[in-house]
């Protein structure tokens, strides 16, 4: 068979799958910047690859990627278990209106409800599934990039998808009712009005905190409707309070989210999960680390 691609093309060949390669790294590691150090690495590997090699350049990216992502997996488990605090995935733009972003097949989920169910499977089990049911690999090219049989890696993809199937919100909400349950929110939130609060949130709402030891948040997720708006009621409360300096809103991972500046120059991300229009999770993200790349892509105040 003879190469779809030549040398000559090669960079124009490889940029045409930078998007959806750098896709496919962020679901596997939860991280923009380690998705793009693995994609520099995959290009690196292309670039030295013999005619031979790249009769089907997007098969063999794919094989590529997916595999420096399962070295990476490695060392990313040994850093999550001594990570201070709840860990949540690296904030993405999914607004193409407000910045222009690589094709990340935003289109598809990346909620941070599927991110945090893809960290619970074994590393196969999330290259299964995220090639498969997302982007669409025929099981026999999935065998040769996992080097497994492609009956094992059915297997692998059924287990993930029941496992993640239990993680999704059950009713979906139209894009602008959702963007006014979550106006309704962040604004109850940030007043500390403990009624509004729980009208909005689920009995089973749930909040997670990232500051990943470099700004004060919380350590263990709170769980319940209830612990969640007295949090948000306490916060309202302390006689230093004063109310953020500047505020975005915009979708973040295909979420409704508030982008802020507090009063003390920090930056925080505030995303919104719901199920059908009450709140059942809330996600914020305070880690600089997390957050400059997502700064720097939008321009914002503050970005370094």
């Amino acid at each position: 068979m003879p190469p779809e691609t030549d040398p000559p093309d090669r960079a124009a060949a490889f940029e045409a799958e930078r998007g959806r390669l750098t896709g496919l790294a962020y679901r596997m590691l939860g991280s923009m910047t380690d998705a793009e150090d693995v994609v520099q690495d995959a290009w690196l590997r292309w670039d030295g690859a013999t005619r031979q090699d790249i009769s089907k350049p997007g098969a063999y990216l794919s094989r590529i990627v997916t595999r420096l992502c399962l070295d990476r997996l490695k060392q990313a488990r040994h850093r999550r278990e001594v990570y201070v605090g709840p860990w949540l995935p690296e904030p993405v733009l999914s607004d193409p209106a407000a910045a222009g972003e690589p094709d990340l097949m935003v289109e598809k989920d990346i909620s941070y409800a599927l991110m945090l169910a893809l960290e619970r499977l074994s590393p196969l089990e999330r290259a299964a599934f995220i090639l498969y049911d997302i982007f669409d690999m025929p099981f026999g090219e999935i065998a040769t990039v996992l080097g497994r049989g492609e009956q094992a890696c059915r297997q692998l993809a059924s287990r993930a998808r029941a496992h993640i199937r239990k993680s999704r919100p059950r009713f979906k909400v139209p894009p602008d009712e959702a963007d006014s349950v979550a106006a309704a929110f962040f604004a109850a939130s940030k007043s500390g009005d403990l009624n509004a609060l729980g009208r909005l949130l689920a009995e089973n709402a749930e909040l997670h905190s990232d500051g990943g030891g470099r700004k004060l948040a919380a350590l263990n997720v709170i769980y319940g409707a209830r612990k969640v708006a007295r949090f948000y009621a306490g916060l309202a409360r302390k006689p230093a309070y004063r109310p953020p300096l500047w505020s975005r809103r915009m979708r973040i991972n295909g979420l409704p989210a508030n982008l802020t500046i507090e009063a003390d120059g920090s930056r925080q991300v505030t995303l919104v999960e719901l199920d059908g229009s009450t709140v059942v999770s809330v996600y914020l993200v305070c880690n600089p680390d997390k957050i400059e790349p997502l700064w720097r892509q939008l321009g914002e105040p503050g970005a370094g």
